[in-house]
């Protein structure tokens, strides 16, 4: 089926003229758009509802810049098309065909096409602003005929764009076939529609980026006032200080975002070191490799440490004699201690600090178990055991990496928490020094031994144990492997890390007893008083009882002595 509009000179027919078109399955329609004057033709799909399973491939709408099918295709309108689509010829000619599949099913489309001047100004523009407003032509008396405004909207990067209507007033219909309102998100009108709106209401839209599109686009009947709206951008909150710093036993590496960077107003040209001749290696993200003893790095020693501090500033643009920016400071420490690494970055945005802290580079622990089974760890603290009783201890590195193993090198115990005072061998050089030791293989991540309760718990409350662990790749030769031996091989034995973990306080559970006992003689301290108490008068009583009794004797005896017949005679001493 082709059809041909050949409009007469009437002033309606003249300026554009719209149709609904109704189709079925199987259809393949040609409608062909022609004008004698030399004015170009603009045609809007404002409505169309394809077969819901339909594709491009077999259900569309093709337009052409020219009489026939044959003239070059201006673009596609299909079932996933995410716009309302409008096409301009480049004459006065203009064909669009629409065919349908086998699907029954009742297809609807509403075309609406105009003739315009090539030289007609048209409306809109770019508003590039932080906030601004958009008004429709006229406002607020009624818009035009046959009026196509695009308004481009583009902010600050990384922020979004809010659209309100504070006033809105377009013609009213069902599906807003005559005069719409279309919103899209970003810069272009072919897809990423975010709403078509018309009638009387107050819409708000938001975009997903700094871009946003607003058409306007009426017919030739039934102008009404319009609209007036306000857009704002929106700019997220900065997100958390996405920084990381590595430290090694010669390097410093200090690692931080570009997007952290972008957020401020910053790139990685506004940061610097101490020294601001170092440079970052890399740029996204941007990171700061360098030795220990470079870029301005201070050293300091404190005894039972060595620390390496290095400051990267965000510095602004020479030739400005103000700033709006805040200021990044980013303070990276290497803290090098007992063979082990503690990494402290401190980053600060202006009078805001936040911090990150890492220590060592392995997670190392170290527990009691109930038996050699290494299954049920022990939870109480303080652990109380008896005399000689077999202990089970297990060192773990929780690592992902298969191909790391753990050695316990060596373990001491003493009576105190900081092993200043007195401390006894267990384990010396990977060589066992208490004859009650037995070290197990190792296995994968897990160092295990077991000892029996030695003799100094005697003497003292408690005990802890400190352990040296190596950790080795399992890959190589290395120490982890060799076992127990002598000082001078030790030197030249190799191992990826070493750490220190601290397990107590072990204590005798005769200790445990005392102290219960001592609570129980506390708990009876009342009652013995009160009952002593009570003792003491019922002493008292007796004893004036007994008082009285020896009186009434005396008496009696006394008066039997007086009476004639009866007396006493001395017995003679057998001595």
């Amino acid at each position: 089926l082709e059809i041909t509009f050949s409009l007469p000179a009437l002033w309606w027919a003249v300026l554009g003229s719209w149709h609904g078109i109704d189709l079925n399955s199987d259809a393949n329609c040609v409608w062909q758009i022609e004008r004698n004057e030399n004015q170009t033709i603009r045609i809007i799909f404002s409505y169309f509802k394809f077969a819901p399973s339909s594709s491009c491939e077999t259900e569309s709408i093709n337009v052409y810049d020219g009489p026939s099918s044959n003239s070059p295709l201006l673009g596609q309108v299909c079932n996933n098309t995410d716009a309302v689509p409008m096409f301009e010829s480049s004459s006065n000619s203009l064909t669009f065909l629409i065919k349908t599949n086998s699907v029954a099913f009742a297809r609807n489309f509403f075309v609406f096409y105009y003739f315009f001047s090539p030289e007609t100004t048209r409306c809109g523009g770019s508003l590039t602003g932080p906030s601004g407003t958009l008004i429709s032509p006229n406002y607020p008396s009624s818009y035009p005929p046959f009026t196509y405004c695009v308004w481009h909207i583009q902010t600050a990067k990384k922020s979004k764009i809010n659209l309100q209507f504070k006033d809105f007033f377009l013609e009213l219909d069902q599906n807003c076939q005559f005069d719409f309102l279309a919103v899209y998100d970003g810069l272009t009108t072919n897809t990423g529609l975010i709403g078509k709106v018309c009638g009387v209401s107050r819409p708000t839209f938001q975009s997903s980026s700094n871009g946003m599109t607003v058409v306007l686009s009426t017919d030739y009947a039934n102008s009404y006032r319009g609209f007036s709206a306000q857009y704002t951008s929106i700019l997220p909150d900065p997100p958390e200080p996405d920084t990381s710093l590595t430290c090694s036993s010669d390097r410093m590496e200090i690692v931080v975002s570009k997007d952290y960077l972008d957020s401020f107003g910053y790139n990685e040209t506004h940061l610097q070191l101490n020294d601001p001749t170092c440079k970052p290696v890399s740029t996204d993200p941007v990171i700061f490799s360098f030795p220990l003893s470079s870029c301005g790095t201070i050293k300091k020693d404190e005894g039972h440490r060595i620390t390496y501090t290095n400051i990267l500033l965000t510095v602004s643009e020479t030739d400005k004699i103000i700033t709006r920016k805040k200021s990044i400071q980013i303070v990276a420490k290497c803290i090098m201690e007992n063979n082990s690494t503690v990494e402290v970055i401190y980053v600060t945005e202006n009078d805001l600090i936040k911090n990150t802290t890492s220590v060592g580079r392995y997670n190392v622990s170290m527990s009691f178990y109930d038996s050699d089974s290494f299954s049920s760890p022990v939870l109480q603290s303080p652990y109380y055991v008896d005399l000689n009783q077999t202990l089970f201890a297990q060192v773990s590195l929780h690592s992902s990496d298969p191909d790391l193993l753990v050695f316990v090198d060596t373990c001491v115990a003493s009576p105190q928490p900081d092993f200043g005072s007195v401390t006894y061998d267990l384990i010396r050089s990977g060589c066992n020094k208490d004859d009650t030791v037995v070290t197990y293989p190792p296995i994968e991540h897990y160092g295990r031994f077991k000892f029996n309760a030695f003799r100094f718990l005697r003497s003292f409350s408690s005990v802890y144990l400190q352990c040296d662990i190596l950790i080795c790749d399992s890959t190589t030769n290395s120490r982890c492997t060799e076992g127990c031996i002598s000082r001078q091989k030790r030197a030249a034995s190799s191992y990826t890390w070493k750490a220190k973990t601290v397990v107590g306080p072990i204590r005798l559970k005769r200790d445990l007893r005392a102290a219960d006992h001592s609570e129980t003689l506390t708990k009876t301290d009342a009652e013995e008083t009160s009952n002593l108490q009570r003792k003491s008068f019922y002493i008292l009583s007796f004893v004036a009882l007994i008082s009285n009794v020896i009186i009434v004797v005396a008496t009696i005896l006394k008066y039997y002595k007086r009476q004639p017949g009866y007396g006493y005679q001395k017995l003679q001493s057998s001595y």
